[in-house]
Parts: C-alpha cells; structure tokens; sequence
C-alpha cells in the first residue's frame, strides 16, 4: 500500500507518498475545494438566462421590469454574495477546527452545501430569485470555510517534504471546478434556459462522495498530539498516513514544536494580531491574500464571457474559447504541483504574479490597439490565458499553503481565519466592482491588477523566506526579528537553541534544532 518512511539522519524525515494520503488530498479537494472554483464559474455561462428570470418574476410581482442599471446590480448581488458567505465561513474557521478538528470540519460543512443546492434548484419552480441569492450565500460560507481548512488539513498530515505537493493538490481541483463549471455550462449538455437550476446545484454530487469515504480517514496527527494530547490516537493516525514506518522522529518533532509554544492554547485572531514576534508572518499572510484577489483573476473567471466579447471573439465561438482557458488552468496547476518541491515555493509565487502583472498590461494594450490592429483581440485572448496559467501554476494554492507553513500549531487557526477573511473581502471587492469599474475607465481598468501583481511580487522576494522542506518551528525561526537574533547569539549553553544572522532572518545553524531537555525554546 505505501512505502516507508525513511530515516536520513537524526531529525530529518524524508517520507513516501503513500495511497492514504493520496485519497485525503483528492477526497477533501475534490468535495470541498472543487466547489470553489465551480462556483466561481457556475454564473459565467447561464448570466442571461439568470437575468431573463430575475426580470419576469419582477414583472410578475410589480407589472414592471428591472431597468438595465438595477438588473445589473442585481446580478451582480448575485455573483458577489458568494463573497460575502465566504467571509462568514473564513471567520467561523478558528472556532470550528478548535472544537471539530480539521477533519472534522470538513465532513461537518458538508450540510451545508446540500442546503444551498435545494434552494438554488428550486428557485425557479418556487419563482424566488431570493433563493438563488440565499443559496449563492450559503455555498460561500461552504467554500469559505473549505477554502482554509483543507489546505491546513492536508499541510499537517503530510510530512515535510510532500508538504508542497499535497498543499497545491487543492488548487488543482479549484483549477478542475472552473473547467467543469465551463464544461458543463456549454450549450449541448447544460447551457440551455431550462436547465439553469439544475446546473446551480450540481454542487451536491462531488459533496456526497466525500461525505461517505472522508469519515473513514483519521484526524490530522499534529491535531491530535498538540491540542488534543491524544498520543495513542496521533501514533495510530501516524501509522495510517505513514503505513511501515518507524514514526519516532515524527513524534519527537510534534513534540519539539509543542514545547516551543508559549501555551498549548490556540489563540485568538486579536492575540494573532497583537503578537509582535509574528507579525512578518501577519503581514505577508495579508499581502498575499489580498494580491491574490486583487490581481483581477476573479474579474477573469466571472466575466470570462463579456471579455471574449469585448475582444472580438465571435459570440458562438466564446463558449469554446472559455473552456480552452480551463484546459490551460488544470496543465498549469498541474506544472506548480510537481514542481514546487524542487523549485520551492518563492519562484511559482513570484513568477506567477509576475506573468499575470505582464499579461494584465497585455490585455489594457491589446483592447486599446483592437480597432486599429485586427490580430490584438487574439493577443488579448493570450493575455486572458496567460493571467490564468500565471495564477494557477503558483498564487492560486501557494498563499494558503504558505500560511500554514507561516505559524506554529497555537496560530495557524487564527491565521486562516485573518487571511482567509481578507480574502473573500477582496473577492467580493473585485465581484462587485468590476463591471463598473469596467464600464468607467474601459481596458485601462487592467492596469490596476498589474499594479498588484508587481507590487506582491517585489514584496515576496524581499520579505518571505523560502519554507521548502522546512519544519515549522524552523520556519517560525527564520522570520526572527532582528533583536531575537542577536540575542541569541549572546547564549552560551551549548543544548540552547542556536541562530545565526543571515539576510535579516534568524535561520538555524547546521540546518538542525537543539533543545535543552528540561526547557522550552522561546
């Protein structure tokens, strides 16, 4: 079933992927993380069919219709509202993985998500576009508690060295639900008028697949030792995710990181906040998840449609064309997958915002030069793909694996919980605005994307370490103030933990942890 784990040296673990951790990272990312980028997608191709029926229950209740301006707004509601029920679900993730566990949560959620597909499949029987809205909502709070639970799942349960691999499988799957959405939201299968509702709450099937197999996998180990002191339960956790294994030295590193806590209390986002030895990571947690969204990848996913026509493209051809850019979603993600452990995690963050800041400034050039030069609404239509594969090849998964990595076990929590709210705050942001945005500074709206891909770029290659095939107390290391290391420079016994200088961190020396055993580290 799996391979062993294999002991290189005292303290350094390098483990197999085994077929238990393989099902965890494709059942939790294709029921939970999946609906995410469905339903990013899933408004794209029926938006005029969704209007037409906001317009005649309108009509049928006041004799009127919605003029163009409140029919747009409307829409718009509904496409943001998402947002604002992925705020609600981020901010409930500090409470629900504390008292649930993280498996825990991810199977809990799932209730959810089969409310929100009753009421959006039956909005129109019922005639209530309050329903599709309510459900549009209530699927938010879904992905956005998803959105920050699995990667934090799949990033404790992996060892050290698949960490990158299994935290970017749930961006894959993100890359998978938008391509599904566009699949199945051509006119032959269920683009049409009738079927509207049905593809709105198709949400349920991935759902009820993991609902039955999630259960039967164990909690995550860190989990289960750190804040629970289950080590009965973390050693049969362990041995499930590790199979033949000599799981000791994993033990022994919880254990290191246990003791380097000031309380086994997990904290609150408000201690997060106040708490200077960590507020690099808080800062760079918060850059880039509000880049993330402010690079204009969910205006791309929501209006993939309206910018094809504003390119030129032939209406009947667009449908084709979108589902082109989510074949180049899913071979992108694919690339960031299995090469972040060789590469690590600075050069697909970096590189992607950078291309995407590139191909943002190609699209305001391209829209400006269409009337004059016919070839540019193809350039645009590269740019379009180029934002997209820049994004899924590293920002789409590597922020919510690099705030896991960020924080020791006491913070992780809350930090999900301020990443994770900043970024559905900037999701909703950019849903609502773009299309006015859009319709008052024209093509030149792009260059307010560019602007923060570069910007998040330039403050990654200064700022944030790289965290490949580091712990997490070594990673916590790394962002040490300038004081804690001279500090600690000044420490003679020889079993306390020992920093050097290096580019402004404080990184290990020997690359190794020393702990006095009758003490915990600072």
């Amino acid at each position: 079933m799996a391979e062993e784990v294999l002991i290189t040296s005292p303290g350094k673990i390098t483990s197999h992927l085994t077929s238990s951790l393989l099902a965890v990272a494709f059942l939790t990312s294709f029921g939970s993380s999946m609906l995410y980028g469905y339903n990013l997608a899933v408004v794209n191709s029926p938006a005029g069919y969704i209007k037409d029926f906001y317009n005649r229950t309108v009509v049928s209740r006041n004799g009127t219709g919605l003029n163009e301006e409140a029919l747009t707004l409307m829409y718009s509601l509904t496409v943001s509202v998402f947002a604002i029920g992925g705020l609600v679900g981020s901010l409930m993730v500090g409470t629900l993985v504390t008292k649930f566990g993280r498996k825990g949560t991810v199977v809990n959620s799932t209730v959810l998500v089969f409310l929100a597909a009753s009421f959006m499949g039956f909005s129109r029987i019922c005639s209530s576009p309050e329903m599709v809205i309510f459900g549009r909502f209530v699927t938010g709070i879904h992905s956005g508690i998803s959105l920050s639970v699995v990667p934090m799942y799949l990033g404790e349960i992996a060892p050290k060295n698949l960490r990158g691999f299994l935290g970017l499988v749930p961006s894959i799957f993100i890359c998978a639900g938008v391509f599904s959405a566009q699949i199945l939201g051509l006119h032959e299968l269920l683009g049409k008028e009738e079927h509207w509702p049905l593809f709105l709450s198709l949400v349920v099937v991935p759902t009820f697949i993991q609902l039955m197999l999630l259960p039967w996998f164990p909690e995550s180990p860190r989990y289960l030792l750190i804040e629970k002191h289950n080590v009965h339960a973390t050693i049969t956790a362990l041995k499930w995710y590790r199979a033949k294994c000599n799981i000791q030295a994993e033990i022994e590193e919880m254990q290191e990181e246990q003791r380097s806590l000031s309380s086994d209390e997990t904290v609150s986002v408000w201690q997060l906040l106040l708490d200077q030895t960590v507020r690099w990571q808080v800062l760079s947690v918060v850059v880039i998840n509000i880049g993330m969204q402010l690079s204009g990848i969910d205006a791309i996913w929501f209006y993939t449609n309206d910018i094809f026509e504003n390119a030129g493209i032939p209406a009947p051809e667009i449908q084709y064309t979108t589902v082109g850019t989510g074949a180049i979603e899913i071979i992108a993600g694919l690339i960031g997958c299995f090469t972040i452990e060789r590469l690590g995690r600075r050069p697909l963050i970096i590189g992607g915002f950078g291309v995407m800041g590139i191909c943002c400034a190609g699209i305001t050039l391209s829209l400006i030069l269409q009337t004059h030069v016919p070839f540019m609404k193809y350039v645009s239509v590269g740019c379009v793909v180029g934002i997209i594969a820049g994004f899924c090849i590293g920002p789409a998964g590597v922020p919510f694996l690099i705030t896991a990595e960020l924080f020791k076990q006491s913070h992780r929590p809350a930090a999900y919980t301020v990443g994770g709210s900043l970024n559905w705050m900037s999701n909703f942001t950019i849903g609502f605005i773009f299309p006015f945005l859009q319709m008052s500074a024209g093509s030149y709206c792009y260059l307010v994307f560019c602007s923060v891909c570069v910007a998040v770029a330039i403050y990654v290659y200064f700022v944030i370490p790289e965290t490949k095939n580091k712990t997490f107390v070594e990673i916590s290391q790394m962002f040490a103030t300038k004081e804690a290391v001279e500090e600690s420079q000044a420490l003679t016994h020889p079993d306390q933990l020992k920093l050097k200088k290096m580019n402004g961190y404080g990184s290990l020396e020997n690359g190794s942890l020393e702990f006095d055993s009758s003490s915990s580290c600072p």
